[in-house]
């Protein structure tokens, strides 16, 4: 079968677009990759903040979608609506890779060995806030562009360190300046991070059936809990909102009936890093991880999380 994938042009959005293709052709089909720029990379030098960031990786790749130019896209799943709306389909979220975000920098070997008053660069609101609750006294600065931009502008001394997504700088092979990887415990991912969604059209059947070996269902099993707690709690890619889950085995027993799944949320208000977090474990067998998901967002609205969204939002929800 001849697949076309759409992908945004930057470095890390071509290394996953490849790397999906190279799997494709390793089950016998012809791939073809259309780069597509999408308003996120057209608008660089401004703030996710000011633009908003409903669909700005994605509006451009779906419209090719639907106009069949393209017959699958490959995304960073955190940057991904919960809700796709007609004629999309989530088709695959292939094996998850480290979720975690990181600390880099040249000069200091982890948060906590930031001296007073120091930069760290972040376009994230959920980075912003989270590094406020953790280090009140550190100024965080806007930072877009590419991983290499990024890497570039802190090699420069722009910034003392960077906080970005563990899986980009992984997959790119330019981790010699992480220096520290954030526990979720303290540090919550977006939802989704570290996945990639593969999204089709809901009607191509021949296409669903062609990439359906690239689902893995950990991982699907995970963000659908995620996505399911952020869509509960109104939340897109770029409110302060962070929600991940993952399988344990709590007892070390060798027997799947003993995995649990660990929630972790967290609510943060990014000006003044005040922050709700909550923790939930629940055994897997038999779960629903929508279900699962709801019942973090609840139990975050019930922890005060509802305030500190409708500041988020600018208003009552």
């Amino acid at each position: 079968m001849n697949l076309r994938i759409g992908s945004r042009g930057s470095q890390l959005a071509l290394w996953q677009a490849n790397h999906i293709a190279a799997m494709l052709r390793g089950q016998g089909h012809t791939v073809e990759i259309e780069i597509i720029k999408t308003t996120g990379d057209r608008l660089q030098e401004v703030t996710f903040a000011q633009v908003g960031s409903k669909g700005m990786f994605t509006k451009e790749i779906e419209e090719a979608l639907a106009e069949g130019r393209v017959d699958l896209a490959v995304h960073s799943l955190k940057d991904l609506p919960t809700e796709l709306p007609a004629p999309f389909a989530l088709a695959a979220t292939p094996p998850r890779v480290d979720p975690r975000d990181v600390f880099v920098s040249v000069e200091f070997p982890n948060l906590a060995a930031l001296p007073q008053g120091a930069r760290v660069g972040t376009s994230s609101q959920r980075r912003r806030a989270q590094l406020k609750a953790l280090r009140p006294d550190i100024e965080a600065v806007e930072f877009r562009g590419n991983v290499d931009t990024r890497l570039r502008k802190l090699g420069e001394g722009q910034v003392d360190a960077i906080l970005l997504a563990a899986a980009g700088l992984d997959r790119l092979e330019k981790t010699e300046w992480v220096r520290e990887r954030l526990q979720p415990t303290e540090f919550c991912p977006a939802a989704g991070q570290g996945s990639l969604g593969i999204e089709t059209r809901d009607d191509a059947a021949a296409t669903m059936e062609a990439i359906a070996f690239l689902n893995d269902p950990a991982t699907n099993f995970a963000v659908t809990a995620e996505r399911a707690a952020l869509a509960a709690l109104g939340g897109g890619c770029q409110v302060p909102i962070g929600i991940h889950c993952r399988a344990a085995n709590l007892t070390g027993a060798d027997d799947e009936s003993e995995l649990w799944d660990e929630m972790f949320g967290v609510v943060a208000v990014p000006e003044s890093g005040h922050a709700v977090r909550i923790y939930h474990r629940a055994v897997r067998a038999g779960s629903d991880p929508a279900a699962l998901g709801r019942l973090a967002a609840s139990m975050l609205l019930e922890a005060g999380a509802g305030p500190l969204l409708e500041a988020a939002a600018g208003g009552p929800r």
